[in-house]
């Protein structure tokens, strides 16, 4: 910190003093330029600093008795998350462990019980509990949720019961609590006009960008659409407000005390909208865009809306620099710079006469520019692509338009009283329209592009290559067709480097598969699978090992049942199942334990003399914690896959 603290001061001096030297020298400019992006630079790196939680000392990550012993903590609950089968969970602010001041975010879970109850944002929780830390990805190419929180300054989670806290009788009432209190307040009053809990759960993701309650099978028809932005509060939302605010106060004259009213009006409006949704990164990038063009078109100036864009995301990166890792900040940035920088290229190929056609082409235009710009991400995160994405865009816009009109009308309406029924049907009924708009094109799996393999260097390249090709469609010469060309050789490197990494590879792996056990050898593309149920291959649910196949490239070239004995590498594999059979004589190098056998550990290591033990999560709890006792006391290597995650083996 102190290092980016004087870089900051020394290069600012330096900023100053080739300011006023490139006014008078053009060969100071290049210089110029270069001491801002260094300012920028470092201090980007103190901002970054300066809003990691786990740096500061107060945090309760550095407090280890609380992740020992069970600790009396407190805590105000701040937002609420999506809830599961067995727990209402959401977001904490700490404030003490046994009295001692202790700073930080955590995620509670409170267990679901028949009492009617309910937690309130800003209450603030007493209980005697333990922080248990993030579980990381326990089996490869998984999902890294302990990355995924650790970005937001998340580092624990309790688990407790209703039962067991106390809850304080004074009400934190912050920015979080009215917002969470308007929220139930327009749910109170669309459940008393009777609208229908499926599309007002749409309804409240639209209009206020609250998905907690959504159904994960109409989140999947968006998905498999190619329509999941619209229920992210992004630009198109924020968008119909300004265009709706200006609507409303166009009777106002443009004169300076007019417009100084206007301004005051949209910028209060946003703001209002950016703290109702939840302040997302979507949204207060979107919030402060538009606000910057609101106050442009107030002091009459037309700016480049390329600088409008990267203000905006200075602004929001210095608040919160841990956004810049959210994919869905990534995406929307990206899609919205490649709408402004592409699509009026894409417009010029045809200029229909009309309207109807016009609207297709435009709707067309903006969809194909945002597709291509967020192509490469949208593989890299989620690998998959939605082929008919066009096709839900050019459909929904009429539908999306009208929606997100009457829902504002809807929502500003409930916000104080119960809206009337007919104005609750109609929102409630366009909404089921574009539901069945969305799932007509959703069932049309063929279009659905699944399990696509795509990794860092594939994403570095084909962004390089879309670059460099509209930069040279543009306006083509012969050093722009250049680079275009290195672009090429250099996707086709990735390509080919990708390739030799893949069929190179060897390895073995126990994979961390509750109550299941699942083991694979890897040559090259080709994966020999075995398992005790091959029944857990047909399991649409399971993702392990379509995560590692997606991840690596690779196919099943065998499934097997799983015998006693394997080899890997010139090491010998012993396998002890439910029967608990083993042999006296094999003097295994690895002893696999699975299906939690009867057996007496300490006798067998003296008879087997194995160097690792590992046992899978087929195995019960307890019997394992005996097990890591009597290897400890024996000074085996013992690796618990419920604990440490999958053991690999190359």
């Amino acid at each position: 910190m102190l290092f980016s603290i004087i870089a900051v001061i020394f290069g600012f001096v330096i900023f100053l003093i080739l300011y006023f030297l490139s006014k008078k020298h053009k060969l100071s400019i290049s210089l110029f330029g270069i001491s801002a992006y260094f300012i920028s630079f470092f201090i980007g790196g103190i901002s970054l600093l300066a809003h990691t939680d786990s740096l500061q000392k107060s945090n309760y990550i550095h407090c280890k008795k609380a992740f020992e012993n069970p600790c009396q903590i407190t805590f105000t609950i701040r937002e609420k998350l999506k809830s599961n089968l067995y727990s209402d969970r959401c977001t904490a602010i700490m404030h003490s462990v046994n009295g001692k001041i202790q700073t930080g975010k955590i995620i509670v879970n409170i267990a679901k019980d028949s009492t009617t109850n309910r937690i309130l944002i800003g209450n603030q929780i007493k209980v005697k509990t333990t922080l248990k830390r993030n579980n990381s990805n326990k089996n490869p190419n998984q999902f890294n949720y302990d990355k995924y929180l650790a970005d937001r300054q998340i580092y624990a989670q309790v688990y407790i019961n209703k039962s067991e806290i106390k809850i304080n009788r004074e009400i934190t009432k912050d920015i979080w609590y009215y917002s969470d209190f308007l929220h139930q307040r327009i749910i109170r009053n669309l459940e008393k006009a009777h609208f229908n809990p499926a599309e007002m759960n749409v309804a409240l993701a639209l209009i206020l960008g609250q998905q907690q309650e959504i159904s994960s099978d109409i989140i999947q028809d968006y998905q498999y659409s190619g329509a999941t932005h619209i229920l992210s509060v992004s630009g198109l939302h924020v968008g119909f407000i300004m265009l709706l605010i200006n609507f409303l106060l166009k009777p106002i004259p443009n004169t300076r005390k007019g417009s100084f009213i206007k301004l005051i009006s949209v910028l209060t409006a946003l703001s209002s909208f950016a703290i109702i949704s939840g302040l997302s990164p979507s949204v207060l990038r979107s919030v402060v865009m538009f606000s910057f063009l609101a106050v442009g078109n107030h002091l009459r100036r037309t700016g480049n809306i390329y600088h409008t864009l990267l203000v905006s995301m200075l602004l929001i990166l210095l608040f919160e620099p841990y956004f810049l890792f959210d994919a869905g900040f990534q995406l929307s940035y990206i899609a919205l710079f490649f709408i402004l920088w592409l699509q009026p290229l894409l417009k010029k190929i045809w200029s229909p006469k009309n309207k109807i056609t016009l609207y297709i082409w435009d709707a067309l235009t903006v969809s194909f520019a945002a597709q291509i710009g967020a192509f490469p991400l949208c593989l890299y995160y989620f690998h998959q692509f939605p082929g008919l994405f066009f096709i839900t865009n050019i459909a929904i816009i009429p539908v999306l338009a009208f929606v997100m009109v009457a829902g504002i009308i809807v929502m500003v309406y409930a916000a104080f009283d119960v809206p009337p029924e007919f104005l609750a049907q109609i929102l409630e009924k366009s909404i089921y329209l574009l539901n069945q708009i969305i799932h007509a094109v959703a069932s049309v799996k063929s279009f659905v592009i699944l399990d696509i393999s795509f990794n860092f260097y594939f994403l570095v390249t084909f962004y390089l290559l879309i670059f460099t090709s509209i930069i040279w469609l543009k306006k083509p010469d012969y050093p722009k067709f250049v680079f275009f060309v290195l672009a090429i050789i250099t996707t086709q490197i990735s390509f080919i480097y990708t390739k030799k990494e893949t069929e190179t590879k060897k390895e073995m792996i126990v994979y961390n598969v509750k109550k299941k056990t699942l083991i694979t050898i890897v040559s090259g593309k080709n994966v020999d699978l075995f398992t005790t149920n091959k029944l857990l291959l047909a399991n649409p649910k399971n993702n392990i090992l379509k995560s590692y196949l997606v991840g690596n490239f690779s196919k099943i070239k065998s499934i097997t049942t799983i015998k006693n004995v394997m080899f890997y590498n010139g090491k010998k594999i012993f396998i002890i199942d439910s029967s608990g059979i083993y042999k006296n004589n094999m003097q295994p190098d690895i002893l696999l334990l699975i299906q939690s056998p009867k057996i007496n550990l300490e006798r067998v290591l003296s008879e087997m003399h194995p160097k690792v033990i590992i046992a899978d999560a087929s195995n019960s709890n307890s019997i394992q914690k005996i097990w890591k006792e009597t290897c400890s006391k024996k000074n085996i290597p013992f690796h618990a896959t419920a604990e440490k995650g999958y053991y690999q083996l190359k």
